[in-house]
């Protein structure tokens, strides 16, 4: 069999909510769905990558965004585009952004996901990455594109949280705690309907 023919063959299980006896009130039914036609009734979710800096201080470095009054504020990064990974996302955004060619190594500091809502129709899953302490030179040095940030600022925590939505400052909140402790956080409450 060629690979065009497992291709041709695959279909993909749909969940069925009608009882069946032995199954909890779920079942798996006998009726198959071609990929293209499956994937139509799943979540459907964007995906961003970014890069957490921080002064010598540890004060974190957030960027202010010209295009989004609810959520200003914001880590150096941006939405994934269609065949790159997480962490080219967050290289390349970090460029585009900041003008700071990151070379990593990768570091995963936190993983983020939210539920749709009236503001934006899919879930969103986020990745931010560890991206180190710059200097005052570093920071003075970063080149803004002005057709998505205006100010780059460094500031403590009770400072930041005078600026940002609560959603947006308990998500700082958990990748500063995550480069702390070493472990990496996992936020699940940055949904859209939670200004």
């Amino acid at each position: 069999m060629t690979a065009n023919h497992v291709h041709e063959e695959l279909r993909i299980l749909a969940k069925d909510d009608r009882p069946q006896a032995g199954h909890g009130g779920q079942s798996v039914s006998q009726t198959w769905m071609p990929p293209e036609q499956y994937a139509e009734t799943v979540m459907k979710a964007t995906a961003f990558a970014c890069l957490y800096f921080t002064d010598e201080h540890d004060n974190p470095l957030q960027l202010r965004a010209v295009y989004s009054r609810i959520h200003p504020w914001q880590l150096a990064g941006g939405t994934m585009d269609p065949g790159e990974r997480p962490w080219e996302t967050a290289l390349r955004e970090c460029r585009e952004e900041t003008g700071i060619v990151f070379d990593g190594p990768a570091k995963l500091l936190a993983s983020v996901f939210g539920q749709p809502g009236r503001e934006w129709p899919y879930a969103t899953i986020g990745f931010v990455f560890e991206g180190g302490r710059l200097t005052s030179g570093q920071i003075r040095s970063l080149t803004l594109d002005p057709a998505e940030h205006d100010e780059a600022r460094v500031l403590p925590m009770p400072e930041w949280q005078k600026l940002m939505p609560r959603r947006d400052f308990a998500r700082l909140e958990a990748v500063v705690e995550a480069r702390r402790t070493g472990t990496a956080a996992f936020f699940d409450s940055w949904d859209w309907e939670d200004q």
